[in-house]
């Protein structure tokens, strides 16, 4: 029988969207807030389709470095995918540093760059450059799309790996021609990677071996990292210590994890850590890394650490990151919070005898360390101490707000006399160190938190990194509040010099400062210049004001150029072998 087909029948067919649409659609199914970006040629496709919705809100930076800085500190202080949009060549590259700095402290972003058309790739067209072989060694993965119809799997892929295992910056170059063809839409429900499947559940039998090994430790320590932040594992954290009792130190890039005015707390390690904390992970017999990577700043010389014969318990998402600098005794692969449940589970199940008598002595030593107080400082009546100005700051502030640092002394000085109760409201670049990130990070946060009262500590050389982003904060009306700590001197840069190079001060001293006053009232900031220690708080107090809670505040605090960050351990040197003081 021939079926005869009626020309009157409307066939159904699905609707047509173009590639820049469907991408739309795509960050729509992944309820992304914010996109933070810069448009050029290769991605004005996706700039008009952003034009034509509203589900999500676009932040037009003034670089695309900062575009990825911004996005990075919505990921830390939220836990959600940040997302930046970069165009092709010279918008790829300036959003190398951004994408550098996310990796190395395991940040889950998604970056969408914009490529020259397919078929002009490979042949020098204008603004091309190979975006996924410059990013290769600094992304957790990318793609580079040739077809349309992968629009909607590849990016379902980058929010799952960028966001799973151990979290990661992902980056998707679309070619321009791919972003105007036409194609229906359908957003994959679940996504199967046959050569990504990340371990989250630890082994019962090591977490068990674990239990044991601590309870019978004569010198236990807890070390944590930013892994216990990342993995919002900050309850479970605070859970097994304080049923163990255990003394705690964690990373910079883990600070909040684990309430710093605790007692249990040690304040953080490494080499500008505190005394007591890298005294006691140097002295303890049994450690506990969770979420950490005993990277060079933490531990100083390899060699040194290993001197003191102790067992070593590893908890971490990724198998790699174990063994990989020191030798590990317990590893236990998966989920920090994972991990560390089903230790709380263990502990109130099998309810394990620890070694009271010894865990007391231990203590009391920590103590004895504890009180030496190597990084206080001495206030004076003409010149404002760095350290006075972020102590002023937590007092104003209750200890309650989000700093966001640059690199620096200043970076240390925040993390020494601001301590964090709560994870996610430490924003700093840990791994790759990258000065210029504090205001966007700050940007990045605020939008995030609206409410919330946000402070970038930074200085006069950082600051000037990434200054143009003031603009952005006035388009947006973002109420940060910027502490300049500046001594007219890149500061950690004139600490080395003084103390490994004889005072030869070369190229760290900035002698052509602008008047920062001036520049921020001239992007429509309020500009506030502090010189006497006694209006350090006063000044914050305005600052941090119902009058002032709208705006945004520039605070330039002229600082002792002299002051040094101790205590410090030395390049090469061990955790024992700090210079605690101007005299050592």
């Amino acid at each position: 029988m021939t079926q005869v087909s009626n020309p009157n029948d409307k066939q159904e067919t699905s609707p047509q969207f173009t590639g820049a649409e469907i991408l739309i659609k795509c960050l729509h199914e992944e309820k992304v807030e914010f996109v933070f970006g810069y448009p050029g040629g290769a991605v004005l496709n996706i700039y008009d389709a952003i034009y034509q919705q509203d589900k999500f809100k676009h932040i037009l930076v003034r670089h695309e470095q900062a575009a990825l800085h911004a996005a990075d500190a919505y990921s830390r202080s939220t836990g959600k995918v940040g997302v930046a949009l970069v165009t092709s060549g010279p918008g790829a590259t300036n959003a190398v540093t951004g994408i550098a700095t996310a990796y190395m402290d395991s940040i889950p972003i998604v970056v969408i760059s914009g490529q020259v058309p397919t078929y002009a790739i490979g042949e020098d067209a204008f603004q091309e450059c190979d975006t996924v072989g410059i990013t290769r060694p600094c992304v957790k993965h990318n793609f580079l799309i040739k077809d349309i119809n992968d629009i909607a799997s590849v990016m379902k892929k980058a929010f799952h790996v960028a966001s799973t295992g151990r979290p990661g910056p992902v980056l998707v170059d679309i070619p321009k021609d791919i972003t105007a063809t036409l194609n229906s839409f359908e957003y994959p429900k679940t996504v199967e990677m046959r050569s990504y499947n990340p371990i989250t559940k630890g082994h019962s039998g090591q977490i068990k071996k674990a239990l044991k090994l601590l309870a019978e430790a004569k010198r236990p320590m807890v070390y944590t990292g930013g892994g216990v932040v990342l993995g919002n594992a900050a309850a479970e954290l605070t859970q097994f210590i304080q049923s163990l009792g255990l003394p705690t130190t964690s990373t910079l890039m883990g600070l909040g994890g684990y309430p710093a005015t605790d007692k249990q707390s040690l304040g953080w390690l490494g080499m500008h850590g505190t005394y007591e904390a890298n005294m006691a992970v140097q002295e303890c017999d049994v450690l506990i890394a969770v979420g950490a990577r005993f990277d060079d700043r933490v531990i100083g010389n390899p060699e040194h650490f290993l001197s003191r014969p102790r067992t070593i318990i590893h908890i971490d998402i990724d198998p790699s990151s174990i063994s990989k600098r020191v030798r590990i005794d317990v590893p236990i692969v998966g989920d920090v919070k994972s991990v560390l449940a089903d230790l709380n589970d263990l502990i109130k199940s099998e309810k394990p005898v620890q070694n009271t008598a010894a865990l007391a002595e231990w203590m009391l030593q920590i103590e004895v360390w504890r009180a030496k107080k190597f990084s206080e400082f001495t206030l004076d009546e003409k010149l404002i101490k760095p350290q006075q100005v972020i102590k002023s700051l937590y007092e104003v502030t209750k200890g309650d707000a989000f700093i966001t640092s640059d690199v620096g002394q200043h970076q240390m000085w925040a993390a020494q006399y601001y301590p964090f109760d709560k994870p996610r409201r430490w924003i700093n670049s840990g791994g790759l160190g990258t000065m210029g990130v504090g205001l966007p990070y700050a940007m990045g946060v605020q939008l995030a938190h609206p409410d919330a009262q946000v402070a970038c500590v930074t200085g006069e050389a950082s600051i000037q990194m990434c200054i143009q982003e003031l603009s952005t904060c006035k388009q947006y009306e973002l109420p940060i509040k910027v502490i300049t700590l500046n001594n007219r001197y890149m500061g950690m840069v004139r600490q080395w010099q003084e103390f490994f190079y004889e005072n030869r001060y070369s190229e760290s001293y900035m002698d052509a400062l602008p008047d920062f006053i001036k520049l921020a009232e001239s992007y429509g900031h309020i500009g506030m210049r502090i010189t006497d220690p006694a209006d350090v708080e006063g000044a914050l107090r305005e600052a941090f004001s119902p009058k002032l809670k709208d705006r945004l505040v520039f605070m330039d605090f002229i600082t002792d150029q002299s002051e040094n960050v101790f205590p410090m351990i030395p390049n090469g040197k061990g955790l024992s072998e700090m210079i605690t003081g101007k005299e050592s």
